[in-house]
């Protein structure tokens, strides 16, 4: 009876283990946690943009992926590029700004 208990505890430790290890991030993917903070930052960058009176014109698009923000489509300017950069890096948890904007 106690080597039983044993192993249907043993059982329940492997399987916490291998829960926890699958949530867990590498080089190439994001945690849970971290997928939802990257969905954060991504809404509040597209929120800012579109209140924006100035890059609410333009159709940007914004991924990020562990803090890092990309910004990319087309504008009509230099200086809307750089609006836009300083506008993604100033929301919250934002590391860095990949500024991927053209002018068209």
């Amino acid at each position: 009876m106690k080597r039983g208990y044993i192993l249907i505890l043993y059982a329940v430790i492997l399987i916490l283990i291998a829960t926890f290890a699958a949530c867990a991030s590498t080089s190439k993917s994001e945690s849970t946690g971290e997928y939802l903070d990257d969905s954060v930052i991504t809404t509040k960058v597209k929120a800012i943009l579109i209140k924006d009176e100035a890059l609410k014109a333009f159709p940007i698009s914004v991924k990020t992926y562990r803090g890092v923000v990309q910004l990319s489509g087309s504008v009509d300017s230099q200086k809307i590029i750089d609006k836009a950069g300083e506008v993604a890096s100033r929301v919250e948890g934002v590391k860095s700004v990949e500024n991927k904007l053209v002018i068209k």
